[in-house]
């Protein structure tokens, strides 16, 4: 039996101003290949490019990843401000149909950082653009200068629900986690279960609810040296798993 095949859902770059490139992280690459035993394939994102039904033919399993666009407001019914700041539409053509049909044929779904709120969008929740602002949160921002591992050190705990999925898969009720986003769950859709949240009250984990298949996500950026932490080993090897089970039964 070969390995599964994970997608990640690619991003639009621009190299020297002129030139437009899908690319994807390395850390997302590696996590794949590493931690889950998978073959990693980026997908571009764009619905012109591939459509839901040929992704989900070719792939057993799916990444969306952390991006500096964020998912349009008009996606949860929320008129564009400054706030905001950048957009991807052609990504969330793709992604956010993607996700669903994903949920409802039960194929893995892991959301990290702006995958993380592509699902929550997907499912009905809203967005506050920028968390920061709401009084009483911490600033969940990515340091603007350092090095990678200063940029990437676990900064907050996460408590979990008690005997929820998240804390069952990592066998703890709180995990220490990086922090690199400014944007967040406001409302929660219905089918969105926060099961982690920051000591500030930030959702920081969903699930869906009723997914057949594996169907979770989290703010942070579980990436970043998935095979050392561990955390980010439990979660990786969890999605590769319902992977390699899609894979089996097809």
């Amino acid at each position: 039996m070969s390995r599964p095949v994970i997608g990640i859902i690619g991003n639009q770059h621009q190299i020297n101003d002129q030139y437009q490139v899908q690319a994807v992280g390395t850390m997302n690459i590696t996590a794949i290949v590493e931690v889950c035993d998978a073959i990693p394939m980026m997908l571009p994102a764009d619905p012109a490019m591939i459509g839901v039904a040929d992704a989900i033919q070719v792939c057993d399993g799916f990444v969306f990843p952390g991006a500096r666009p964020n998912v349009h407001p008009e996606e949860y019914g929320h008129a564009e401000t400054e706030a905001h700041g950048t957009f991807d539409r052609a990504r969330d053509a793709l992604a956010l149909p993607l996700i669903r049909e994903c949920v409802a044929r039960g194929v893995p779904v892991l959301g990290l950082c702006r995958g993380f709120q592509e699902m929550a969008v997907a499912f009905g929740s809203t967005l506050h653009p920028e968390i920061r602002d709401i009084p009483g949160r911490l600033n969940h921002r990515m340091p603007p200068d350092g090095t990678m591992e200063e940029k990437f050190a676990l900064r907050h705990w996460v408590t979990l629900t008690p005997d929820g999925p998240f804390a069952r898969l990592f066998g703890a009720p709180e995990v220490l986690t990086n922090t690199l986003h400014g944007q967040g769950i406001e409302d929660p859709g219905s089918r969105v279960i926060v099961d982690g949240r920051a000591p500030d009250g930030t959702a920081e984990a969903i699930y869906i609810e009723g997914a057949p298949g594996f169907a979770m996500g989290v703010q942070w950026h579980p990436e970043y040296k998935a095979g050392e932490d561990m955390v980010s080993r439990a979660l990786f090897e969890a999605f590769g798993r319902a992977a390699a089970g899609l894979r089996r039964a097809a």
